[in-house]
């Protein structure tokens, strides 16, 4: 006998109202389940835009940092010494100063012998861009050279004077520095003295404009000064010690070690040591 249908206006029976608020409660679960998908997923479209475009403006404002940095070296290269060369080769120079400098002040070496090495650098630089600068060192060759040599070729006395006496001067200093050494090291000292004082005697007689000697002694600031600050820092060592001090915590373990004598004392069956 096939069941009974419910009349339309009899009301359903405790199973059939409790399934059906089961399933119209899913659908209402499901529904808020989906809606909150949605939302999170624009707001994690928003979240990605929002990154994206940070993002990009830091990358803007980090590339605008470089370009105004070497477009700064470039310009004062070309406005204090006449090419944009000079802001280059000073500008990289200068950043890696900088750099040793924040190596060794990280090593803990004084900022007052780092900058008595860049005022003796300074010193030197300023000497050599003087010296260039007014071209004292050609003028002087040349004063030289009409003084003993005027019987030569005016055009090629002045330089063949300046090279030979430079890689004599150079080579005395060589072979008196060898010279205690043994015979090999002494010819070794000649060799090279003389070829280094051919290469100062060939730089020194050329004629610079003032441009160039005070791009040259910028130069020679930025090369001596690190070479300064190295060599002290080797003369005196870097105080080792001192530098894991500071990365070991003290405070702490004098405190573990106050902790545990103090609960070793109140335990008087535990062993000690």
């Amino acid at each position: 006998m096939p069941a009974r249908k419910p009349a339309p206006d009899e009301p359903l029976g405790l199973r059939a109202q409790l399934g059906s608020t089961f399933a119209a409660g899913k659908r209402l679960f499901q529904a808020h389940v989906a809606l909150a998908k949605a939302e999170l997923s624009e707001i994690v479209d928003e979240v990605k835009r929002m990154v994206a475009l940070i993002g990009a403006a830091i990358g803007i404002l980090v590339l605008a940092g470089l370009l105004f940095g070497i477009g700064l070296f470039l310009f004062l290269g070309e406005w204090l010494f006449g090419s944009i060369g000079w802001g280059v080769l000073l500008g990289t120079l200068l950043l890696v100063d900088i750099a040793v400098v924040a190596v060794l002040l990280a090593l803990d070496i004084k900022g007052s012998r780092l900058g008595s090495s860049f005022i003796l650098a300074a010193i030197v630089g300023a000497v050599v861009g003087v010296v260039f600068g007014l071209d004292l060192t050609n003028r002087g060759w040349t004063a030289l050279g009409d003084a003993v040599a005027a019987y030569y070729d005016p055009s090629t006395r002045t330089v063949l004077l300046a090279i030979g006496a430079s890689a004599a001067v150079g080579a005395i200093l060589g072979l008196l520095n060898r010279m205690a050494a043994g015979v090999g090291d002494a010819i070794g000292g000649i060799v090279i003295g003389g070829v280094v004082g051919a290469l100062v005697g060939g730089l020194s007689v050329i004629s610079m404009p003032t441009t160039v000697g005070a791009a040259l002694g910028v130069l020679i600031t930025l090369v001596v000064w690190p070479i300064l600050a190295a060599r002290d820092v080797m003369q005196t060592g870097v105080d080792g010690e001192a530098i894991m001090k500071r990365f070991t915590p003290d405070e702490t373990i004098g405190l573990t070690k106050e902790t545990i004598e103090w609960v070793r004392a109140r335990m008087p069956l535990a062993p000690r040591s």
